[in-house]
Protein backbone atom coordinates (compact mmCIF):
# COMPACT_ATOMS: atom_id res chain seq x y z
CA UNK A 1 0.00 0.00 0.00
CA UNK A 2 1.19 3.68 -1.17
CA UNK A 3 1.48 6.07 2.01
CA UNK A 4 -0.98 9.07 1.76
CA UNK A 5 0.99 12.25 0.31
CA UNK A 6 0.08 15.64 2.07
CA UNK A 7 0.03 19.10 0.21
CA UNK A 8 3.21 21.12 1.28
CA UNK A 9 1.94 24.67 1.02
CA UNK A 10 3.62 27.66 2.36
CA UNK A 11 2.55 30.86 4.70
CA UNK A 12 0.19 31.64 1.74
CA UNK A 13 -1.29 28.12 0.63
CA UNK A 14 0.49 28.02 -2.72
CA UNK A 15 1.35 24.35 -3.00
CA UNK A 16 5.25 24.00 -2.55
CA UNK A 17 5.21 20.02 -2.75
CA UNK A 18 4.46 16.60 -1.66
CA UNK A 19 5.33 14.05 1.29
CA UNK A 20 4.37 11.30 3.09
CA UNK A 21 1.82 11.81 5.74
CA UNK A 22 3.82 10.17 8.37
CA UNK A 23 6.69 12.28 7.53
CA UNK A 24 5.35 15.62 7.32
CA UNK A 25 3.77 14.81 10.85
CA UNK A 26 7.69 13.88 12.14
CA UNK A 27 9.11 17.22 10.67
CA UNK A 28 6.76 19.49 11.68
CA UNK A 29 6.56 20.49 7.78
CA UNK A 30 3.28 22.76 6.89
CA UNK A 31 1.14 20.96 4.84
CA UNK A 32 -3.05 21.47 4.15
CA UNK A 33 -5.40 19.91 6.20
CA UNK A 34 -9.11 20.72 6.54
CA UNK A 35 -11.73 19.67 9.42
CA UNK A 36 -15.58 19.32 8.94
CA UNK A 37 -17.96 20.42 11.56
CA UNK A 38 -21.28 19.51 10.76
CA UNK A 39 -24.61 20.36 12.64
CA UNK A 40 -28.06 19.47 12.68
CA UNK A 41 -31.53 21.45 12.26
CA UNK A 42 -30.72 22.17 16.40
CA UNK A 43 -27.48 23.93 15.96
CA UNK A 44 -25.51 20.80 17.33
CA UNK A 45 -22.61 19.96 16.19
CA UNK A 46 -21.36 16.64 15.10
CA UNK A 47 -18.35 15.53 17.32
CA UNK A 48 -16.46 11.93 16.48
CA UNK A 49 -13.91 10.35 19.18
CA UNK A 50 -11.05 8.99 17.48
CA UNK A 51 -10.88 5.37 17.33
CA UNK A 52 -8.25 4.11 20.71
CA UNK A 53 -5.48 2.26 17.75
CA UNK A 54 -4.87 6.07 15.76
CA UNK A 55 -1.50 6.92 15.97
CA UNK A 56 -2.07 10.26 17.56
CA UNK A 57 -4.63 11.53 19.56
CA UNK A 58 -6.55 8.64 19.73
CA UNK A 59 -9.13 8.28 22.11
CA UNK A 60 -10.26 11.79 22.01
CA UNK A 61 -12.93 13.90 20.78
CA UNK A 62 -12.77 16.08 17.99
CA UNK A 63 -15.36 17.81 14.88
CA UNK A 64 -16.92 15.77 12.61
CA UNK A 65 -14.30 14.65 10.68
CA UNK A 66 -10.65 16.13 9.02
CA UNK A 67 -7.91 14.87 6.93
CA UNK A 68 -6.08 15.79 3.94
CA UNK A 69 -6.89 17.05 0.72
CA UNK A 70 -5.06 14.82 -2.28
CA UNK A 71 -2.69 16.11 -4.74
CA UNK A 72 -5.65 18.19 -7.31
CA UNK A 73 -8.56 17.53 -4.60
CA UNK A 74 -10.16 20.61 -3.83
CA UNK A 75 -11.35 21.53 -0.35
CA UNK A 76 -14.60 20.56 -0.58
CA UNK A 77 -14.16 17.43 -2.46
CA UNK A 78 -11.53 16.34 0.28
CA UNK A 79 -14.67 16.98 2.92
CA UNK A 80 -16.89 14.80 1.88
CA UNK A 81 -15.08 12.11 0.55
CA UNK A 82 -13.53 11.61 4.28
CA UNK A 83 -17.34 12.67 5.55
CA UNK A 84 -17.74 9.04 3.50
CA UNK A 85 -15.06 7.31 4.41
CA UNK A 86 -15.20 8.32 8.52
CA UNK A 87 -18.90 8.94 9.45
CA UNK A 88 -20.61 6.73 6.49
CA UNK A 89 -22.15 9.99 4.62
CA UNK A 90 -21.90 12.99 2.95
CA UNK A 91 -23.62 16.12 2.71
CA UNK A 92 -23.13 19.38 0.96
CA UNK A 93 -20.31 21.71 2.84
CA UNK A 94 -19.40 25.50 2.36
CA UNK A 95 -15.61 26.48 2.76
CA UNK A 96 -15.16 28.97 6.01
CA UNK A 97 -12.37 30.04 7.59
CA UNK A 98 -8.21 28.48 7.50
CA UNK A 99 -5.64 29.29 9.39
CA UNK A 100 -2.15 27.93 10.25
CA UNK A 101 -1.43 26.19 13.55
CA UNK A 102 1.13 23.87 15.01
CA UNK A 103 0.82 21.25 18.02
CA UNK A 104 3.14 19.12 18.76
CA UNK A 105 2.28 15.27 20.32
CA UNK A 106 4.13 13.39 23.23
CA UNK A 107 4.71 10.69 20.67
CA UNK A 108 7.05 13.13 19.11
CA UNK A 109 4.86 14.05 15.77
CA UNK A 110 4.03 17.69 14.91
CA UNK A 111 0.69 18.83 13.12
CA UNK A 112 1.94 21.79 11.48
CA UNK A 113 -1.28 22.61 9.10
CA UNK A 114 -3.44 24.89 6.78
CA UNK A 115 -6.30 23.78 8.33
CA UNK A 116 -9.41 24.57 6.24
CA UNK A 117 -12.88 24.74 7.86
CA UNK A 118 -16.12 23.25 6.22
CA UNK A 119 -19.06 23.49 7.56
CA UNK A 120 -22.33 21.14 6.82
CA UNK A 121 -25.72 20.26 7.99
CA UNK A 122 -27.32 16.91 8.49
CA UNK A 123 -30.02 15.54 10.57
CA UNK A 124 -29.82 11.81 10.42
CA UNK A 125 -27.11 9.46 12.33
CA UNK A 126 -23.59 8.18 11.11
CA UNK A 127 -22.58 5.13 10.13
CA UNK A 128 -18.98 4.96 11.30
CA UNK A 129 -15.93 3.68 10.30
CA UNK A 130 -14.77 1.66 13.37
CA UNK A 131 -11.22 1.88 11.71
CA UNK A 132 -11.40 5.57 12.24
CA UNK A 133 -13.90 6.32 14.54
CA UNK A 134 -14.98 5.09 17.79
CA UNK A 135 -18.31 7.23 18.79
CA UNK A 136 -20.18 10.00 18.05
CA UNK A 137 -22.30 12.54 19.44
CA UNK A 138 -24.32 15.51 18.93
CA UNK A 139 -23.65 18.54 21.32
CA UNK A 140 -24.78 22.49 21.48
CA UNK A 141 -21.86 24.36 20.65
CA UNK A 142 -21.87 25.91 23.84
CA UNK A 143 -21.65 22.74 25.89
CA UNK A 144 -18.50 21.84 23.75
CA UNK A 145 -17.05 25.32 24.72
CA UNK A 146 -18.09 24.18 28.84
CA UNK A 147 -16.72 20.92 28.56
CA UNK A 148 -13.28 22.22 26.79
CA UNK A 149 -12.82 24.58 29.40
CA UNK A 150 -13.37 22.34 32.19
CA UNK A 151 -12.26 18.98 30.72
CA UNK A 152 -9.67 20.10 27.92
CA UNK A 153 -7.98 16.23 28.06
CA UNK A 154 -10.87 14.91 26.07
CA UNK A 155 -10.09 17.04 22.66
CA UNK A 156 -7.80 17.16 20.34
CA UNK A 157 -5.04 19.89 20.18
CA UNK A 158 -6.51 21.06 16.70
CA UNK A 159 -10.41 21.30 17.79
CA UNK A 160 -9.28 23.40 20.93
CA UNK A 161 -7.61 25.65 18.65
CA UNK A 162 -10.64 26.50 16.75
CA UNK A 163 -12.63 26.44 19.62
CA UNK A 164 -10.11 29.42 21.27
CA UNK A 165 -9.77 31.08 18.21
CA UNK A 166 -12.53 30.77 16.00
CA UNK A 167 -15.82 29.94 18.15
CA UNK A 168 -17.37 33.10 17.49
CA UNK A 169 -16.93 32.96 13.97
CA UNK A 170 -18.46 29.63 14.01
CA UNK A 171 -21.24 30.57 16.03
CA UNK A 172 -22.02 33.71 13.88
CA UNK A 173 -21.76 31.24 10.81
CA UNK A 174 -24.37 28.46 12.26
CA UNK A 175 -26.56 31.78 13.07
CA UNK A 176 -26.76 33.15 9.56
CA UNK A 177 -27.25 29.88 8.10
CA UNK A 178 -30.58 29.66 10.07
CA UNK A 179 -31.56 32.49 9.03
Amino acid sequence: MVEEQVILVNENNEQIGLMPKLEAHEKAVLHRAFSVFVFNDANELMLQQRAHHKYHSPGLWTNTCCSHQRDGESNIEAGKRRLQEEMGFVTQLEESISFIYKAPFDNGLTEHEYDHILIGRYNDAPIINVEEVEDWKWMPLEAVKKEIESQPELYTAWFKIIFDKFYLHINITQDASNR
